[in-house]
């Protein structure tokens, strides 16, 4: 089994966290995004993992040896593709082209799931979706009475159906998809001006690939500020009966709430933490409330109470009280 997983986006949505870390490498209750999703996948997959191809901007050595050791602690063989240039999903997978082969997973790296099922590798194809209130946003599936998807329709305009490709895929022939990724390219077949991998699934749906749907137990996303802090909350539910709290974190006259997540040599004194929090290494919080956020590393906050909100690395925060959203080295004082 590989797993195949396209990060190479700005995550523009995701500024100013994204101006100095790449959105896949902000932390979900002490994890990256992507380490989280590859250990995920690597549950279900219910085979040995050979291999993980992380696609990527430039994002530098520092970062690419981040990845590669993501996929060694899943038993893998991590590998390092690049998209010069962002012209839609299919073109991003095909970068990892060397990794099409055999029994595939694709697995977009701004969206995070729960799930309790074993993958079936006996499947053809198998297209994990969500039902969503608006699906315009979103490539959907439309299904047939025998539970087969029967289109695939991207970003539609108009209703056609209300389940959402999350953003996960499973292909047991890995060099037909590269196959037909590459028919894409070749014959400049694009979508609203990008190739876009539901082309090649339609394509293959009609040469005979039965795709069936996936159901996840719950589908998380991190696009944004609020919906990563929420994605933050919602691990530290699933977690909560793990050891949280590193030996090396010193918390003195304080409340922590669970679940909270502290990491190493962290101090926290004169504090309520919690719930649904959590703290990087090497962060300083004194005489403060803090509720349901995200505080990257080496950071320091005093006398303040801070909610539903996201600071990055090396930020100074002192004496308010807000909902926040400051990238690294930012430094506020009332």
């Amino acid at each position: 089994m590989n797993i195949i997983v396209p990060m190479a986006g700005m995550g523009k949505r995701m500024r100013p966290h994204t101006l100095t870390v790449p959105k896949p490498l902000l932390p979900i209750a002490g994890k990256p995004i992507v380490q989280r999703l590859v250990e995920d996948i690597a549950k279900v997959c219910g085979s040995q993992v050979d291999e993980v191809a992380f696609i990527v901007g430039h994002f530098g050595a520092e970062v690419e040896k981040k990845l590669l050791a993501i996929a060694d602690s899943v038993g893998a063989r991590g590998s390092i593709a690049y998209q010069e240039e962002a012209l839609g999903t299919a073109h991003a997978i095909l970068c990892a082209k060397e990794a099409l082969r055999g029994n595939v997973v694709v697995a977009f790296a701004d969206t995070l799931f729960k799930a309790d099922f074993t993958l079936d590798t006996t499947k053809e194809g198998i297209i994990w979706v969500q039902q969503v209130e608006d699906p315009r946003p979103f490539g959907v599936v439309k299904l047939d009475d025998q539970n087969r998807i029967t289109d695939f329709v991207e970003k539609p305009a108009e209703f056609v159906s209300d389940l959402a490709i999350i953003g996960i895929y499973y292909f047991r022939d890995g060099a037909y998809l590269r196959e037909e990724l590459q028919y894409l390219l070749d014959h400049d077949i694009k979508d609203k001006g990008e190739y876009q991998i539901t082309n090649a699934l339609e394509n293959m749906k009609n040469k005979g690939t039965r795709f069936e749907p996936g159901q996840v137990t719950e589908w998380l996303d991190c696009g944004n500020k609020d919906a990563t802090v929420y994605t933050n909350q919602r691990y530290l539910e699933y977690i909560r009966d793990t050891k949280l709290i590193a030996d090396s974190a010193q918390v003195e006259n304080s409340v922590i709430i669970p679940p909270v997540f502290i990491g190493e040599n962290v101090r926290i004194h004169n504090t309520v933490l919690g719930p649904h929090v959590s703290i990087g290494k090497g962060s300083q919080i004194t005489n403060s409330v803090i509720r349901n956020s995200i505080v990257q590393e080496n950071t320091y906050i005093s006398n303040a109470n801070v909610a539903d909100s996201m600071l990055g690395n090396f930020v100074k925060f002192e004496g308010k009280s807000a909902d926040l959203s400051l990238g690294d080295y930012n430094a506020v004082k009332e």
